[in-house]
């Protein structure tokens, strides 16, 4: 799948680095990369690990799970899952777990994917767009006091109940929210 947006993986070398060194005996056992994401971890294991060993990826996001597709190498395999999951796996069966927490530059930069505070787009913000309600179907239906209380707990942000009042007022006065720049 070809698109416009790039994702440069910071700390490459350092994350592989420090999953994998001074373990040589290691390189044939289990490893999983709970936040595939583009792949960049990924592949640069899969050019490490020996031969017998095994990389099981995890992504919420169908665009990350159709990019693993690319990946021919038989050691690799992609779940569709959330790192919430990860418990589904036998237990002890891991030899290395490697987990890139955050967003990535193309959910970012496409404005489709609702993320975008730079480029307007449908205000959606799912990690796996085929799962669940966007926050614009959200916004519609939910209480002041609800928004108010994701604002704070998620967003960590301290004028949360007056956000809140302000989209309150912003829906009563020219309805339903639906993109990023609304």
């Amino acid at each position: 799948m070809e698109t416009s947006w790039t994702h440069t993986t910071v700390m490459l070398d350092e994350a592989v680095d420090a999953l994998t060194a001074d373990r040589p005996d290691a390189l044939a056992g289990c490893y999983v990369d709970a936040t595939f994401g583009r792949g960049g971890h990924t592949r640069r294991l899969l050019e490490r690990l020996a031969p017998e060993a095994r990389l099981i990826a995890f992504d919420k996001d169908a665009e990350a799970v159709a990019e693993a597709a690319r990946i021919t190498d038989a050691r690799f395999s992609i779940r569709h899952q959330g790192f919430k999951d990860l418990g589904e796996l036998p237990p002890r069966s891991v030899t290395g777990l490697l987990m890139d927490l955050g967003i990535s530059s193309p959910q970012i930069d496409n404005p489709a994917r609702g993320f975008s505070f730079r480029f307007d787009g449908p205000l959606d913000m799912r990690m796996d767009t085929t799962r669940g309600e966007s926050v614009a179907d959200w916004l519609a239906t939910a209480e002041t006091q609800q928004i108010a209380e994701v604002i704070r707990d998620y967003g960590e942000e301290r004028f949360a109940v007056q956000i809140a009042k302000a989209i309150d007022a912003r829906r009563q006065e020219r309805g339903p929210i639906s993109t990023t720049t609304e």
